[in-house]
């Protein structure tokens, strides 16, 4: 335990002085963005002057998550999840982002295509919102859907830090032209709190399909892993949660969702978990699913379970048609009992909210594609292969994309991708791990293309489960210039070492 301690210190250092670093290399960043408003012709940006139309505050606040059980935790405005912020499509925003914390903060707004300097990510050059002090942030929203704003901080050893913390809020983007059939909507968003650390174990993907693996990615896998336990190496440090909770409430011990009989729910679903998997079924109901990441699919189709990766959304209506009181919640029989669900109770209806088991059910993203279509031909591909090297800094795992880590230092790092804007490209992911990855491609959304050698085209997303040991192809269009984040949404993958840039020549 104390060398743990001693490693975690070493690593809370390390994670303050790279905050420091970042904020340091972001002020030229910010003094071109304040250069730029003030050159313009009349002397006042017209973006800029005005009233909010929202405003954020960044605070340590309490949460009570059930009845005499209070955490403390960073938020937005006070309150878990953050202000549900709807947007029209379109239609310039103007939001005011104060830190009323010690530390700098960053705000990503996840899923949008905005310019680097709004986008809130240090390593793309955004400037961080000062400790104790205000960023306004100025952006057209774009694209229409379920959208999601987020801290953006490496957390490292400091498990109050990052999306560890309480902020996560999302966002609704109006579209033009408001598709499908509802009564009303629902947004829950689904957290975890109080995370500890633990050793690694394998990590559960039954649920998916395709399951097939890549061989080779296997013994490639595996091999380090036996070679690394053979040093006497023990498994990299893992996150557990002791509370699970949807709208910032444990199971039981909030407004449960009241319906009526015949109603169509449209559920706006987000894991805004830092590390977790999560799966949803509610008993004697199916879901409609139509969007997902916020981008209507091509085929929607009923199933019995939902699950979501790591800040990944989905869009589902419910056809309320069997009156009782149920648990919609997780299938796992651990998660669940310690708060990761809601009560749904139908009108005129009472007693103890009951939970069924659904039958087994795999999940698979092509489902909801073009039937036998393919995505079409990229004008370039790029490979990356991403590998995890145990317990390697300090216990923690290393992740390396093509053999590279990106450093935990803070200092601004060259791009490895280059991009020429208007072309079609593709990122073909060998994942050389045993772990799921929640990838993410920052101000651009993607088109699946292939999973498990399988190919798919009409799912547009912005993050990918990519299965322990599989390939998948994603392809996006370099439509939005300046430098561009890749990484997986997994908060420990993240913070030791799994990201990369892409830049426009």
């Amino acid at each position: 335990m104390n060398n743990f301690e001693e490693s975690r210190r070493r690593f809370l250092k390390t994670a303050s002085l790279a905050t420091g670093a970042l904020l340091f290399s972001s002020k030229n960043c910010l003094a071109q963005t304040e250069s730029r408003i003030e050159s313009n012709a009349s002397g006042v940006a017209p973006t800029d002057s005005g009233d909010a139309d929202y405003t954020l505050h960044i605070k340590n606040s309490p949460i009570e998550i059930a009845p005499k059980r209070i955490i403390s935790a960073t938020t937005y405005n006070g309150q878990f999840p953050g202000p549900l912020l709807r947007l029209q499509e379109g239609q310039q925003v103007r939001i005011d982002l104060y830190n009323d914390t010690d530390t700098p903060e960053q705000l990503h707004w996840h899923g949008q295509q905005v310019p680097v300097d709004v986008d809130g990510a240090a390593e793309e050059g955004t400037p961080f919102i000062p400790a104790h002090g205000k960023r306004r942030v100025v952006f057209t929203p774009k694209p229409a859907g379920l959208r999601f704003y987020h801290t953006h901080n490496r957390a490292g050893a400091n498990l109050a830090a990052g999306q560890y913390s309480g902020q996560v809020g999302s966002v609704y983007i109006e579209p033009r032209q408001e598709a499908g059939k509802y009564d009303r909507e629902v947004f829950l968003t689904l957290k975890e709190f109080e995370p500890t650390f633990s050793r690694g174990g394998d990590m559960a993907m039954d649920f998916l399909s395709p399951s097939a693996s890549d061989k080779s990615l296997q013994e490639t896998g595996e091999s380090a892993m036996k070679a690394s336990l053979a040093k006497g190496l023990p498994h990299g440090y893992e996150v557990g949660y002791r509370s699970f909770t949807i709208n910032g409430r444990m199971l039981g011990h909030g407004e449960p969702i009241r319906v009526k009989q015949g109603e169509r729910v449209l559920l706006h679903i987000l894991n805004g978990s830092a590390t977790e998997i999560r799966s949803l079924a509610l008993p004697g109901h199916s879901f409609q699913l139509i969007a997902l990441d916020g981008n209507p699919v091509p085929h929607p189709a009923k199933v019995p379970v939902l699950w979501l990766g790591t800040a990944e959304r989905i869009s589902a209506t419910v056809e309320m048609n069997h009156p009782g009181v149920w648990i919609l919640g997780d299938l796992d029989n651990d998660d669940r009992p310690h708060g990761m669900g809601i009560v749904v109770e139908y009108a005129g209806r009472a007693g103890k909210a009951q939970w069924i088991a659904p039958p087994p059910f795999r999940w698979s993203y092509m489902r909801f594609a073009k039937p036998g279509a393919s995505a079409p031909v990229p004008d370039e591909t790029f490979d990356m292969t991403f590998r995890k090297e145990n317990a390697a800094e300090e216990g923690f795992n290393r992740w390396t994309i093509n053999g590279r880590s990106y450093p935990m230092t803070g200092e601004m790092v060259p791009a490895l991708f280059h991009l020429k804007q208007g072309k079609r490209y593709r990122i073909h992911m060998h994942n050389a791990s045993d772990d799921i990855h929640p990838i993410h491609l920052h101000r651009h959304s993607f088109e699946l293309a292939s999973i498990a050698g399988k190919p798919v085209a009409g799912i547009v997303k912005d993050v990918l489960m990519l299965g322990g040991y599989q390939q998948a192809e994603v392809d996006f269009i370099a439509d939005n210039p300046g430098l561009t984040l890749f990484h997986c949404h997994q908060q420990l993958h993240m913070d030791f070492g799994f990201m990369t840039l892409f830049d426009y020549i």
